[in-house]
């Protein structure tokens, strides 16, 4: 049987951690173990308060990000996600549910963590301080310089997220670092970095906790805002959502009824004239138009329904 303790860390990592503001004592929770769960409760409820504060405190960082990363999806590249343990888990949660809240193929948002996905359920923590194994998952999939990628690591000095972040670069694709320390290695690395510097958590060094809700923040932000500049929604409506259960498919139908104004039937009749796709089904419903009509004015507009909208109204007026 292989010790846990088989291998003593260098001392120049525990120097780090010793600087790292997730690494820190805090001090309202020192005596969590001897409070009632109300008081738990409020301890851990202040504490998302302040990662969602940081989160807001980083919004220039996050809208560059965006900025960056959309021409690349509109140039055909990808966006992926690279991180270890909490922080590779929301990047493959986030990937994973883009394609049916907006449509898209699954090789549009990667998630990829340190381990494989056998990381996702069980613990496998030493994958991370591999470098090389973090540029090998990126060959893997075939990086090119036309993608966007995003190394998320709460500490800011995974090995696997660094050695990804520097073949990516090698590569020419965008990088970003998002890390929840100020002056982090990653973000150093990388060509843009979002900090959110969270702070101590309340167990201390537990960064599922604050560093987690911080991470998922601003994966959300960065995915949704893309999906909206690549025209996957109509003010706020998911028009891309793919209709593959009872659910999606009520909720397609009450799409096209908010866009449009019609009643159910019509707007269940115009789902079934095009395949259960919601576009073409308001493009329909709206002007009158052909579902093959509708199918090819969003293609000549990059599946952009206000444009192609527009497009049909002026060639009629």
């Amino acid at each position: 049987m292989t010790s846990l303790t088989s291998s003593t860390p260098p001392a120049d990592l525990r120097d780090l951690l010793e600087q790292l503001a997730t690494e820190a004592v805090r001090g309202d929770s020192g005596e969590l173990d001897l409070l009632d769960t109300a008081a738990q409760l409020a301890v851990l409820d202040a504490a998302n308060a302040e990662a969602v504060a940081v989160v807001r405190a980083a919004a220039p960082q996050i809208a560059a990000a965006v900025d960056a990363i959309v021409p690349r999806l509109r140039d055909g590249g990808r966006l992926v996600y690279v991180g270890a343990g909490t922080a590779g888990r929301m990047g493959v949660l986030d990937a994973s549910e883009i394609p049916p809240t907006f449509g898209t193929d699954p090789a549009l948002v990667v998630g990829l963590i340190a381990g494989g996905d056998r990381a996702l359920r069980h613990s496998v923590e030493d994958a991370e301080d591999d470098p090389g194994a973090g540029a090998a998952d990126l060959a893997a999939i075939g990086l090119s310089s036309r993608d966007a990628v995003v190394g998320i690591s709460a500490s800011g000095r995974t090995p696997y997220v660094v050695g990804a972040l520097r073949h990516a670069r090698e590569a020419g694709a965008l990088t970003i670092g998002f890390a929840c320390n100020a002056d982090s290695e990653i973000a150093r690395v990388a060509e843009l970095a979002i900090e959110t510097v969270v702070g101590p958590e309340v167990v201390t060094g537990s960064t599922r906790l604050k560093g987690g809700t911080a991470q998922k923040l601003v994966l959300n932000a960065v995915s949704t805002l893309a999906m909206v500049r690549l025209g996957k929604v109509h003010g706020n409506l998911m028009v891309d959502v793919r209709a593959t259960n009872a659910k999606l498919r009520a909720r397609a139908e009450r799409i096209v009824r908010l866009a449009t104004g019609v009643d159910a039937d019509a707007a269940a009749a115009a789902l079934a004239a095009c395949d259960g796709r919601v576009k073409p089904a308001i493009l329909v419903t709206l002007t009158g138009v052909s579902p093959e009509v509708a199918t090819e004015r969003l293609a000549r507009e990059d599946g952009v329904l206000r444009a192609a909208l527009r497009g049909i109204i002026d060639e009629t007026r």
